[in-house]
């Protein structure tokens, strides 16, 4: 185990804990489907995210609004990725 000694996970404390769960949080998927009605859906992976669109241009910024107003400025994700189904 890498930090077998509890005098380092204590020292370490509340900000280690939050310097790994920014760097797990600082990537967000989207999964991008066609819908039935035509045009485009998209559903982030683990947040409550879910925009649609026309077109992929359209969808792409709907996505980057859908995030910034999702998300306070200093916990936006640095990545956002799409996954075509």
């Amino acid at each position: 185990m890498f930090f077998q000694s509890p005098k380092i996970i204590k020292l370490m404390g509340s900000s280690f804990c939050n310097f790994v769960k920014m760097l797990i949080m600082n990537e967000l998927i989207f999964i991008v489907e066609e819908a039935p009605e035509g045009g485009y859906t998209a559903k982030a992976l683990g947040e409550s995210i879910f925009t649609e669109a026309d077109t992929i241009i359209e969808l792409k910024e709907m996505i980057k609004d859908a995030v910034l107003c999702h998300f306070d400025t200093e916990k936006v994700p640095g990545i956002v990725r799409f996954h075509s189904m």
